[in-house]
């Protein structure tokens, strides 16, 4: 099911990418920010959905949280003719990061068990 909503989602992302108009070099600071601030708002729901504490509440106003208030930093930032957009991308990097840290050490160790326990079944057979 997962991986369905991934294909239909990867299928309209290029319909509707080969089909948009070109952003603005004007609005450029304030999509890659908020595109930033989402991805690490994602990373942190996927972090918590493996450590089984997701409330979609706080995933759905972090998200657009964190997307509000990137893009009134960089709006401040260019009003005060300071790149503190920058401040934010390091920030929400670094979270993502360690999200994405915490997702590959889960599904490693997965898989580590998994390797360990079908060998052990193998050893079990071989003894029979």
């Amino acid at each position: 099911m997962i991986i369905l909503a991934i294909v239909i989602g990867c299928i309209l992302g290029v319909i509707l990418g080969i089909n948009a108009p070109t952003i603005s070099y004007i609005y450029s600071d304030y999509l890659a920010i908020s595109i930033v601030a989402a991805l690490d708002s994602v990373f942190g729901g996927i972090t918590a959905t493996l450590k089984n504490n997701f409330d979609f509440k706080i995933f759905v106003t972090g998200f657009f949280g964190n997307a509000i208030l990137s893009i009134l930093l960089a709006f401040l930032g260019n009003k005060l003719n300071v790149d503190i957009y920058l401040a934010a991308i390091v920030v929400f990097v670094g979270r993502m990061f360690n999200n994405l840290t915490i997702i590959r050490r889960f599904y490693l160790e997965k898989w580590t068990q998994m390797k360990a326990k079908k060998a052990e079944i193998a050893k079990e057979q071989s003894k029979e």
